[in-house]
């Protein structure tokens, strides 16, 4: 039979005591009620633990066994419900996260970051992915957790904002648009722009031409002929413009800077999780709507 705990954690501090008004006082509650809870423990083990009398209380030979031995098997029984409680909380755990390498500058590592320190038993790991990979990744379960900029498709996952991004065009500092905060569509549409492949991530590609759509004439747009060139090569010979969110300044290189579009709609980086969740999973969005909002990556 299982011990009835409570009344063990009462004898342990009546055995401290050895007095029932000072440990009655201590624990909290009523000298009778402390007095049943030892006899139902006396009347569980099939022995006595306590000589009682008018001046005082000495612990018997079992009595004084159990107040050794109990001590650590209660604090191994603390141990063994905090570690069930924290698993059951998402709190414990192997964490894997696949994020699409323009959300690798700044929103992945914060998300890791604070993962990591509100949640020590996660171990978390975090991998680049190309983007049409990440929802399926999630899906079938090789990894946990995903971030990904657009409405990307897939089946069996949820998507919950985490970011919104303004978006506006990356140019050299030399450029003659440069000299404004904002630019209008129309105005940047007369140079060249340049937009990512788009089997890197349709869903950004479509959005961000679809910019220009109405602009005559037709923008000429480029493609890089590198998927993910992190010195922008082709924006230093100050005419080419690249649309691009707001979070490209965290990775400006040297020579260019970012400029919002007038009128311009957000892109919105998304957490991909399962679409059946686990407290991990669940532990993963409570921390990533935490950061948003400390963070303001979602407008009110």
């Amino acid at each position: 039979m299982a011990p009835d705990t409570v009344s063990l954690r009462y004898f342990l501090v009546l055995a401290q005591e050895l007095n029932f008004t000072r440990a009655a006082a201590r624990i909290g509650i009523a000298q009778p009620a402390l007095s049943a809870r030892v006899r139902r423990l006396e009347a569980e083990l099939g022995t006595s633990l306590l000589i009682r009398n008018t001046r005082s209380v000495v612990l018997t030979t079992a009595g004084a066994a159990l107040a050794e031995s109990a001590p650590p098997a209660l604090a191994a029984l603390d141990r063994a419900w905090e570690t069930a409680r924290r698993a059951g909380a998402g709190e414990l755990g192997r964490l894997r996260i696949g994020y699409s390498l323009s959300a690798g500058a700044e929103t992945a590592p914060a998300l890791v970051d604070r993962l990591i320190r509100s949640s020590p038993g996660l171990e978390v790991s975090a991998v680049p992915m190309a983007t049409p990979e990440i929802s399926p990744a999630v899906a079938d379960g090789r990894i946990d957790a995903g971030i990904t900029r657009g409405e990307q498709p897939g089946r069996g996952v949820r998507r919950f904002p985490l970011r919104r991004l303004r978006v506006g065009v990356q140019l050299a500092r030399h450029h003659p648009l440069a000299e404004h905060p904002e630019i209008a569509i129309a105005d940047a549409a007369a140079y060249p722009l340049r937009l990512p492949d788009r089997t890197a991530n349709p869903v950004i590609h479509d959005q961000l031409s679809a910019l220009f759509r109405d602009i005559e004439p037709k923008p000429r747009f480029r493609t890089p002929p590198v998927s993910f060139d992190m010195s922008q090569r082709d924006l230093h010979d100050g005419l080419t413009l690249a649309p691009a969110g707001q979070a490209a300044v965290a990775t400006q290189p040297a020579g260019l800077t970012w400029r919002p579009l007038r009128g311009a709609s957000t892109l919105t980086i998304h957490l991909v999780l399962p679409r059946v969740q686990a407290p991990l999973h669940r532990r993963i969005r409570t921390v990533a709507k935490t950061l948003a909002h400390e963070l303001h990556w979602l407008p009110d």
